[in-house]
């Protein structure tokens, strides 16, 4: 029987571990080892795009891939991991219960928004762009405003949060709504934030650029400020400031996914397992985790890796190598990922692209958004399906980020 290496999850930790692995395991000529993806779909579906308003092209199909480098998928949902017995259940596409074994795990299950249930009304009536579906729900309402009367609230979106997510969503919406309501609407995009000022949580350097993007698309910002109640007309907020709005966007963050739970270790704010520099779960001697269930530092200086994929990319390479080194018994590649870069799409304004932790501000408006177009439609998306151009592209040693 063969030995199998599992992988939970087809996102960009997923894919790029499972190619990894087969890389290494093509290098040894090792036909005795299996590499499985386990996931509810054969498809990568590209979640950096979901904010924006045409997401017919962010699911790329993963099967032909997976058949063309010997990858075995999976299809159905985890839901309990067991270390010590070395198995994973299941339920599959047919909603059965079932069970496989491993002889190394690679969990990387992603991620999903923060929805506190302290906020009454929260999960009844805000929208998100953490999922394909949840994309395209929030678009189906924002084309379904025209049928409403003319008011305040029909024409007001609320973005609850002011990160990554928060902001691209907020500035890509005042043409959004333009588009549905005509443009002579008189739109109305408002960002709730707890922050001190426009855009604090992406640094100064580049929060200056981000206030300057909102003043000239008529995004407003409510700063220190955190939502109390949520209904189907509107917000409250904590300091009891009502804002009229059809539209409440939930952008505040992300949480690493529940299986995260299902694994003893220690975990970050955000439920990441710790791993060591090889990306082995700590006090775990089968199981890997990457992508957003890893707290992995990226270099020597103390930085950590984002819930991103330009993070997710490189921690997939990694995992994958090292878990099929750890059971070849082959010296692994110690993961890291020492430039990091920013590019933050502002809608009809343009993009900002940054680098370094500090976030140097490099390019800005048009030139931005030319190299923010090339990010979210080129090099995101899975290789082709031909197995040396594909496992080529998995080594760990490749930077993201040139």
């Amino acid at each position: 029987m063969k030995q199998q290496i599992l992988i939970i999850g087809a996102g960009f930790g997923g894919l790029w571990s499972a190619l990894s692995a087969v890389r290494l395991l093509d290098q040894h000529q090792r036909l005795d080892v299996a590499v499985s993806v386990l996931a509810p779909q054969a498809e990568l579906r590209v979640r950096p795009r979901f904010y924006e308003s045409d997401i017919s092209t962010t699911v790329a199909p993963l099967a032909e891939l997976f058949d063309a480098v010997g990858v075995n998928f999976i299809q159905g949902s985890a839901t309990a991991i067991d270390a010590d017995g070395k198995c994973v259940r299941y339920r599959d596409a047919h909603g059965a219960q079932q069970v496989l074994g491993f002889d190394r795990l690679i969990l990387a299950a992603g991620s999903q928004v923060a929805r506190p249930a302290v906020v009454p009304g929260l999960e009844r009536f805000t929208f998100d762009v953490d999922s394909y579906e949840s994309a395209l729900q929030l678009d189906d309402h924002l084309k379904g405003l025209s049928a409403l009367p003319d008011s305040p609230a029909r024409n007001t979106v609320v973005v609850v949060g002011g990160g990554f997510t928060g902001i691209e969503t907020a500035t890509e919406m005042p043409a959004r709504l333009r588009e549905v309501l005509g443009e002579q609407a008189n739109v109305n995009v408002v960002v709730v934030d707890s922050g001190s000022n426009v855009g604090a949580a992406m640094g100064q350097a580049i929060a200056e650029v981000v206030a300057q993007a909102s003043d000239e698309l008529g995004v407003t910002w409510r700063l220190g400020s955190a939502v109390q109640a949520v209904d189907a007309d509107g917000v409250v907020l904590a300091n009891g400031e009502r804002i009229d709005a059809k539209t409440v966007v939930w952008a505040v963050g992300v949480k690493a996914s529940p299986l995260t739970e299902q694994v003893a270790g220690e975990r970050d704010r955000q439920g990441r397992l710790h791993v060591d520099r090889n990306l082995k779960v700590l006090g775990q001697e089968h199981i890997f985790a990457t992508g957003d269930t890893a707290y992995a530092a990226t270099d020597d200086l103390g930085n950590y890796a984002l819930m991103t994929c330009q993070h997710a990319i490189a921690l997939g390479r990694s995992a994958g190598n090292n878990a099929a080194a750890d059971l070849l018994g082959v010296a692994p590649i110690p993961y890291s990922q020492h430039k990091y870069v920013t590019c933050l799409d502002l809608g009809a304004w343009g993009a900002v692209f940054t680098e370094g932790w500090e976030r140097k501000v490099v390019l800005t408006r048009t030139e931005g958004k030319e190299l923010k177009t090339q990010i979210n439609t080129q090099w995101i998306y899975p290789p082709v399906a031909n197995r040396d151009i594909a496992l080529a592209a998995a080594d760990p040693l490749i930077p993201v980020v040139a």
